[in-house]
């Protein structure tokens, strides 16, 4: 994959929609290939979002997850809001009123979500650094604290706040350790500390805290494409794509990650597998050759619960808490990224 390609590049360009883990891996690969392309994101740094919940509570780390992508992509980096895709004339529409045109086009836009599990939204590298600095203070101010969210990233929060400050009070959300939802959430201050905050479930408890962290709500981020495929969503807004992870009935439109419609877990693992297939099939496209399917494996999963601990599968066995704390919870994959990114890590 290393290699340039020596078809002629001259009528190729990909546009790669979003600069997440699959298609950060999309855009190196075709940097080492040398073809043509453009990576759009909203932001101006690639977001390691799998150590977000560490760098919520611990001071300095989270200039260790943001990543200059014009350090790494130079010119082949565009900052900005994809609002529409034109099919007919084969560009995509940014805030603003630039179009940028494509002969392939990656759409790799992933999921969305309350922060600090995610950050989606048009920001410099110092404003997202500030942004974790602020709630790691926020954090730190409190005594009692509740994550709502009872799925990975409740789970990994509650852990990184108890590793950091175990003399706080973590509760991982009622709707976690009773079963019950929480029913006033909108109303609620989030990510800010406050004397007293009641929460109340739907069963009528009520939980007295000093911050509330939301970790639930992930949904797929459908908003770049949702217009110009709306014939070809699935249930949840991901896009229904073929074997060869080409969105059903355009060959030279391909869905990676959490947009592709796959059947498997949505993992940063998943998208970066999906960008070898997808550059790997764009180029065979180009020289008349086979396309090269993807197919789902065994289950790999590492959860981090803090720093020193941690389960998972890896390609469906069962790995214990050294495992996941030697290959993922000591450092949450921060120096791969930063490697990928041919930058060294700060």
């Amino acid at each position: 994959m290393g290699s340039q390609v020596s078809v002629d590049v001259g009528s190729m360009h990909v546009v790669i929609v979003g600069g997440g883990f699959g298609g950060m891996a999309a855009a190196s690969q075709l940097q080492a290939m040398n073809v043509p392309f453009t990576l759009v994101d909203m932001k101006d740094s690639f977001h390691h979002n799998v150590a977000a919940l560490r760098a919520s509570v611990e001071s300095g780390f989270a200039k260790k997850t943001f990543i200059s992508y014009s350090v790494t992509f130079k010119d082949n980096f565009r900052q900005g809001v994809v609002v529409g895709i034109d099919l007919k004339n084969q560009t995509v529409q940014l805030q603003g009123g630039e179009a940028l045109p494509f002969s392939h086009l990656i759409l790799a836009t992933g999921s969305t979500g309350p922060f600090p599990g995610k950050f989606n939204q048009v920001s410099s590298q110092q404003a997202a650094i500030q942004a974790y600095e602020d709630i790691v203070r926020q954090v730190q101010s409190s005594q009692v604290i509740v994550v709502v969210g009872g799925g990975s990233a409740g789970v990994e929060m509650a852990a990184e706040i108890k590793t950091e400050y175990p003399e706080k009070e973590s509760r991982n959300s009622p709707a976690h350790v009773t079963g019950e939802r929480v029913s006033n959430l909108e109303e609620l201050p989030v990510n800010e500390y406050r004397e007293y905050i009641k929460v109340q479930t739907d069963k009528g408890t009520e939980v007295a805290t000093n911050l509330v962290i939301p970790c639930n709500g992930i949904k797929v981020n459908s908003s770049a494409y949702c217009s110009a495929f709306e014939s070809r969503l699935a249930s949840n807004g991901a896009l229904q794509v073929n074997e060869y992870l080409q969105v059903e009935g355009y060959s030279n439109v391909y869905a990676i990650g959490d947009c592709a419609d796959v059947k498997e877990p949505k993992m940063a693992y998943h998208a970066g597998l999906h960008a070898n297939i997808v550059t790997t099939n764009i180029i065979n496209s180009m020289k008349q050759r086979p396309l090269k399917a993807y197919k789902p494996g065994a289950l790999t999963f590492l959860l981090s619960m803090g720093r020193n601990d941690g389960v998972g599968q890896i390609s469906g066995f069962y790995v214990g808490w050294l495992m996941v704390r030697l290959l993922k919870s000591r450092d949450l994959f921060v120096s791969t990224s930063w490697k990928t990114m041919k930058q060294s890590p700060p």
